[in-house]
């Protein structure tokens, strides 16, 4: 299977709010929530995708002609190279209504397994969701972070911690920016935006590092450090929550010039390409995270779809590396590119 017949395939199974388009920009979409698009009256996935195609490669080839090596870590966990899976709540709201999460969140930790990265996770919006995913983390050789929606109530949020607490997870996120979804204020009541003593209430619980997701500005991430977190995600949920905010290539900078090397720092929004991604080492990230064409891929052909799609991040990211002069990612620098 080659990555044009996954998406052949997807196209007839995806339902009808998502196109699969050859390139996953946001355009046909547009806004349409629940669905893959973006909350109104702008189109925050677009740019998020426009963002990354202004940054220029700075191409270097004299350089020692040796292999390259894109392995990372996250908290002592070896990863093949810099790459996560997203978390998404439910395919049955926001594209097809006869498909299921659960089998989802279980192809695609398998996928990862094989490929030697993660998958980020969401508890989802019913229990069945996140108590499947756990089984599946755990067959998967716990390759599998959970991702807890913010719930208005805290106590909701530490119940859930503790469901993992059993098999302990490598790490526990809690996202803050889904708080600007219409459709998770209309299942919970309130979208959910918490303090930072709120925060720092949940790291304590958490037991295990403590990621949050949702970061778009140094200020935020300052805020995210001081209630413990050990890594942050600059998000601004796909473009999906908030018109006009800036694009995740454009903050991520400034907020790894002020997260300085005390937490880990994972970006997501618009990331298609292995090119994409290696622009966002360059700009400060550890590690990306990508949604749509995964979920796309996983429409397409299932684990063996994902693997497709995970092959090919992984073969570009290895030729933009070797045509700029990096021969392992903590090579990646600022120099590279060019704004």
């Amino acid at each position: 299977m080659n990555y044009t017949e996954v998406l052949e395939n997807a196209k007839k199974k995806i339902g009808p709010k998502c196109k699969v388009c050859p390139v996953c920009n946001g355009l046909a979409c547009k806004n349409t929530l629940p669905g893959p698009g973006s909350k109104g009256p702008g189109n925050g996935a677009n740019d998020n995708y426009e963002a990354w195609h202004k940054i220029k490669l700075n191409m270097d080839t004299i350089v020692e002609n040796t292999a390259i090596d894109t392995s990372t870590s996250l908290f002592g966990r070896e990863l093949a190279f810099p790459l996560v899976s997203a978390p998404i709540g439910s395919i049955r709201l926001q594209y097809n209504s006869e498909d299921d999460v659960r089998d989802f969140n279980e192809k695609c930790m398998a996928a990862c397994e094989s490929r030697g990265i993660l998958h980020f996770y969401s508890t989802g919006l019913e229990e069945s969701v996140h108590n499947s995913a756990i089984q599946s983390r755990i067959s998967h050789g716990n390759n599998g972070i959970p991702v807890i929606n913010p719930e208005a109530d805290e106590n909701i949020i530490k119940q859930m911690t503790r469901c993992h607490e059993k098999q302990s997870p490598l790490a526990i996120t809690v996202v803050v920016d889904s708080a600007g979804l219409p459709h998770l204020k209309e299942c919970h009541g309130s979208g959910g935006t918490k303090s930072v003593e709120q925060l720092r209430a949940l790291k304590e619980e958490a037991k295990v590092p403590f990621i949050v997701k949702g970061i778009m500005t140094a200020k935020s991430a300052l805020k995210a450090i001081d209630a413990g977190a050990d890594a942050i995600i600059v998000s601004n949920h796909g473009g999906r929550v908030l018109s006009d905010t800036p694009a995740t290539a454009e903050v991520l900078s400034e907020i790894a010039d002020a997260v300085s090397g005390r937490a880990t720092i994972i970006v997501d929004g618009g990331i298609r390409s292995g090119i994409d991604m290696f622009k966002a080492y360059a700009l400060g990230a550890d590690l990306c995270m990508i949604c749509r064409p995964v979920l796309i891929s996983y429409y397409g052909g299932g684990q063996e779809g994902m693997e497709c799609y995970f092959d090919k991040l992984k073969a570009e990211l290895v030729d933009t590396m070797y045509m700029c002069g990096a021969r392992q990612i903590s090579d990646i620098s600022r120099d590279m590119i060019r704004m």
